[in-house]
């Protein structure tokens, strides 16, 4: 068998879908994009097919070891993000000629279901209690906030109080037993994030993500010294190496690598298990579409550190497509107590609406992330 075509689509609300095809028929589908460079990571699959068309789709592991260590300059978003979604399509041709779903091809299954999370709050989060409430209404045991505005290095008492004061009412409205998820964003500079770790024990968070950028993880081990609170981090961190010192230090609880991102539903899997010998949680990172989704939810099924799954549906990006838009059975995704069971289809386990993606790529999008700015006209962090 040889992959004799590699198609891209970028379709609303942000993403960019590949399609790769065979000699033999089989077709295969991944996510490949980076939130606001989708063309910028399509240029780079477009490279990379020169390396990928007329060869062996069987040959995953090889493949990649092409893609990563061939081009000299490795890692990053754009390059680890154009190899995840070529990774996820070749795996899905993978479990198609074999008929069983990837995570069989990985050792098999560890779990019958996964917990998942929802998302309450956009970028600039309000009525974040009533939001919570619905969502647990609606079945969810577990949801996802961002926790503050901008932040400058040094900021005022009163949003850090305003920040809390929405922390606390979203566990005033769901109780005691529902996980809260708090995203940093990479907003939160180190002096003020340790103030706000520590306020926020109090209302046990599931967990604080991203609690500085990535490019200051050093200071992780010190924020950690202010809480209790369990510290998460690594969507914006790529493959087995990106993950090493974080890991190796012991500087974290909880990782998020990106299967679109960092490397693919293979390469996750390994950082899944350095962490694992680390005694650190897995929480895949997936704002993203339903092939990005299918393709953590294959991983977390293998995975017996994973512990509940980001998913899109319903989230503040999602403007005028969402995460079941692009599926013939949308059910595949359905979500009963809180969980989501094993996908038990072929390949990734879901059946991509071809004519919807064509639709939708003719509209195509140019979402871009948003130009955040302080008060006395500094750019932060968005």
């Amino acid at each position: 068998m040889k992959v004799t075509k590699m198609e891209l689509f970028t379709v609303p609300p942000r993403w960019l879908f590949l399609k790769i095809e065979t000699d033999d028929g089989i077709v295969g589908w991944g996510e490949p994009v980076v939130e606001g460079k989708a063309d910028t990571v399509r240029a780079a699959v477009e490279e990379m097919a020169d390396y990928v068309v007329g060869q062996d789709p069987m040959k995953i592991e090889d493949l990649f070891q092409v893609l990563y260590r061939a081009g000299f300059y490795r890692g990053g978003p754009i390059l680890s993000s154009a190899i995840s979604g070529i990774e996820q399509a070749l795996w899905d041709i993978k479990g198609k000629y074999f008929g069983a779903p990837i995570y069989e091809l990985l050792g098999g299954a560890c779990r019958d279901k996964t917990r998942v999370y929802s998302w309450i709050g956009g970028d600039r989060p309000s009525d974040v209690g009533l939001a919570a409430k619905r969502q647990v209404e609606a079945g969810f045991t577990a949801v996802k906030m961002n926790a503050t505005e901008e932040l400058h290095y040094i900021d005022s008492n009163g949003k850090l109080d305003a920040a809390i004061a929405r922390i606390a009412a979203v566990r005033d409205a769901v109780g005691k037993d529902v996980g809260i998820g708090i995203d940093f964003h990479g907003r939160v500079h180190k002096s003020m994030a340790k103030i706000l770790a520590k306020e926020l024990e109090p209302f046990r968070p599931m967990f604080i993500e991203e609690p500085v950028l990535p490019e200051n993880n050093e200071a992780l081990r010190e924020i950690a010294r202010h809480t209790s609170c369990p510290i998460a981090t690594g969507e914006r961190m790529y493959t087995r190496w990106g993950f090493k010192e974080l890991l190796s230090q012991g500087m974290v609880d909880i990782i998020q690598p990106d299967v679109s991102h960092a490397g693919g539903i293979l390469e996750t899997r390994k950082i899944a298990a350095m962490a694992e010998a680390f005694d650190v949680a897995v929480a895949p990172h997936c704002p993203l579409g339903p092939i990005a989704l299918a393709a953590c939810l294959q991983m977390d099924a293998c995975t017996p550190n994973a512990f509940i799954q980001e998913q899109s549906l319903g989230i503040h990006y999602n403007q005028g497509s969402d995460l079941l838009d692009y599926l013939k059975d949308p059910l595949v995704f359905r979500y009963r107590d809180g969980f989501v069971d094993n996908l038990t289809g072929p390949g990734l386990g879901i059946e991509i609406d071809e004519d919807k993606v064509r639709e939708m790529a003719a509209i195509g999008h140019r979402w871009r992330n948003p130009v955040w700015r302080q008060e006395d006209g500094t750019v932060a962090e968005w």
